[in-house]
């Protein structure tokens, strides 16, 4: 984000609702401590009109990636959150960002799934019970937010 870089989430179900939870912490801040500027973010999981006509031109595993490929840019970053690690549109989004030299990262629970090949980080959460992934998922984004604003804006850490 220093670079003018961007950061971009994808994920489905209550791993979509993270991603727009977590764009909305970069955009708008972390806690009302805190006044800063605005940091780049951009949940692909909330606009309507793309979703619908990326899946129904292209199918769902295309969904992200029509969005990957026209926001993206070289040192972006990802973050795909799959709480099984098999999500396929989330795969293929990542696939693409790759290949567009954005950074990926994966949010996943306690197996790599298929993604391990298009990941260059990944955070597995120890567990498959699904509740418990998403919890630490949305701790986690908390955590990274935290931390940017704290690197980028000089706030001591955890306050």
């Amino acid at each position: 984000m220093r670079k003018g870089r961007k950061l971009l989430l994808c994920g489905n179900g209550g791993s979509a609702a993270d991603c727009q939870h977590l764009a909305t912490e970069m955009v708008v801040r972390l806690t009302s401590k805190r006044n800063r500027s605005a940091l780049p973010a951009i949940a692909l999981t909330t606009d309507t009109s793309t979703l619908t006509a990326a899946s129904n031109d292209f199918g769902f595993e295309q969904v992200f990636v029509r969005q990957v490929e026209a926001l993206g840019q070289p040192e972006d970053v990802l973050i795909g959150i799959s709480t099984s690690g098999t999500s396929t549109n989330v795969m293929r989004a990542l696939e693409k960002a790759r290949d567009l030299g954005l950074v990926t990262v994966g949010f996943l629970g306690s197996h790599l799934g298929t993604m391990k090949s298009v990941l260059d980080y990944a955070i597995l959460i120890p567990s498959v019970e699904t509740d418990r992934i998403q919890e630490a998922h949305i701790t986690l984004g908390h955590i990274l937010v935290d931390l940017v604003e704290c690197d980028l804006f000089g706030y001591p850490t955890g306050e």
